[in-house]
């Protein structure tokens, strides 16, 4: 027999362990009154200790046994006709006044004779879950608004064959190539096929292919096991297996490495991925829609792409046009900018004059609809008044708007603006603002290679992200 000393020690560690619980945990004797009662007990229901010591349960008011009298024995408690309840969601009154969500399990403490002793309760909180489960969903509500077609701006014949194009997309599974130059809402695109889809209450995950080196892709897509290569201290679930049910959404996809995209035709033709360092094939349900801003067919022709990923990723074909061949849709533009900075700044500007809606008309958005919202967004820093005068818009649109630079139908190109002159650090850092930093399509304006134009980012000490 262990010694009364012992039995004390046991008691208090016992009670210890109880009040370090983040569930309320309390106790009742045979006659239903509170026994013990837990610093987390204390917490959910308002009550200390010492005034629910010798009460009953209805102190609680729970919401499955509230305005029922309780017996004068707990053995006449309806708790015990299966001998315990467990899970039971019900709310218990806050010794304030509000009301507590919770789940309520009990369970009948018996004697070595089985004769019921009493009844050990346990209660878990969920303020906080609820909490976090209403911010979730609307979460999922903030991002639906923000992909719904009404986000994508345009009332142009070319955009209304967007349009029309992204709900027959939405109708289908079929994989979906879209193409277009930076700034033109490839992302806006797949979101609003994703959210009008029989996909839309499963994720779309979005994977941008030319921001990680190949080995870091490979395993952003497809995972990896512990021990697969340094580092890898523990498996990994990759983006497809996450995306399960939904949509994948891969930007950027002519800049896959010849590895990835061996590895991303089997996932296209078989559904299936194997992470990195295994070789369990893993089935999936996804959708994958692809987008790129470089001329993938060319890329096939110059042999940088897989002439059968190609023909796998364009089943159906969305190309959203640049904003110099939609100029009526600028106005409409200039106006969702303008209210969503008013909304976000406290501001009430009402437009531009009509000398700045002609240079905006004027110029030839090479940033296409993002250069728009940067053009805005740049527009309300300085203007002090409710309208946005020219003195307000960034410099290149009143340089372009003073000196119309391209005229009739023909494509505007950044690299027209440069002919004749050589290339300036100032001239280089309006390109690369211009095309958002986008290095890659800065060389193809110029007509030089990636690498020249990081030599001249490097000589001119421009950093090589935006600093802003």
């Amino acid at each position: 027999m262990p010694s009364r000393t012992h039995q004390i020690w046991n008691a208090q560690f016992i009670g210890h362990i109880i009040d370090s619980m983040a569930d309320g945990v309390f106790t009742l004797d045979d006659q239903g009154h509170i026994t013990s009662w837990n610093y987390a007990m204390e917490r959910i229901s308002g009550y200390p200790a010492d005034e629910a010591l010798g009460k009953t349960c209805q102190l609680l008011q729970c919401s499955r046994c509230f305005g029922k009298q309780c017996p004068a024995s707990i053995k006449k408690c309806a708790i015990l006709e299966h001998g315990n309840a467990e899970a039971k969601e019900c709310l218990l009154k806050h010794k304030d006044g509000h009301t507590v969500p919770l789940i309520k399990n009990a369970s009948v403490v018996r004697d070595d004779d089985e004769n019921i002793i009493g009844v050990v309760e346990t209660l878990t909180d969920l303020t906080e879950l609820n909490k976090a489960r209403r911010e979730a969903e609307q979460a999922l509500l903030r991002l639906g608004e923000m992909h719904r077609m009404d986000k994508i701006i345009g009332k142009s014949h070319e955009m209304q064959k967007v349009f029309t194009a992204i709900n027959a997309a939405a109708m289908s599974d079929a994989t979906i190539l879209i193409q277009g130059e930076s700034g033109t809402g490839k992302e806006l695109v797949a979101g609003a096929m994703h959210y009008r889809s029989e996909r839309a209450n499963y994720p779309l995950i979005t994977v941008n292919c030319s921001a990680l080196s190949e080995s870091l892709l490979e395993s952003e897509l497809f995972g990896h096991i512990k021990g697969a290569y340094t580092g890898a201290t523990h498996d990994r679930t990759g983006r497809f297996e996450e995306a399960d049910g939904g949509t994948v959404f891969l930007d950027e996809i002519g800049e896959l490495s010849p590895l990835i995209q061996v590895k991303l035709l089997r996932v296209l033709q078989q559904r299936e991925i194997e992470r990195v360092g295994e070789s369990k094939k893993r089935k999936i349900n996804i959708r994958v829609i692809a987008a790129t801003h470089q001329d993938l067919y060319n890329r096939v022709r110059e042999g940088h792409f897989r002439e059968d990923l190609y023909y796998r990723l364009k089943v159906f074909p969305i190309q959203l046009p640049p904003l110099w061949k939609r100029k009526e849709d600028i106005p409409l533009l200039v106006g969702h900018f303008i209210e969503k900075q008013n909304k976000k700044t406290g501001k009430k500007i009402i437009g531009p004059s009509q000398h700045a809606m002609r240079m905006l008309m004027d110029h030839n958005w090479p940033g296409n609809v993002r250069e728009v919202e940067n053009a805005i967004e740049h527009a309300f820093v300085l203007c002090t008044n409710d309208k946005i005068d020219c003195d307000d818009l960034p410099v290149e649109i009143r340089q372009s708007g003073s000196q119309p630079l391209f005229q009739g139908n023909s494509k505007p190109s950044v690299k027209t603006r440069s002919a004749g002159r050589k290339l300036s650090r100032e001239n280089l850092l309006e390109l690369l603002e211009a095309c958002d930093w986008n290095k890659a399509e800065v060389a193809r304006q110029i007509g030089l290679s990636r690498t020249a134009v990081w030599k001249y980012m490097k000589k001119w000490d421009i950093p090589l992200k935006n600093p802003v």
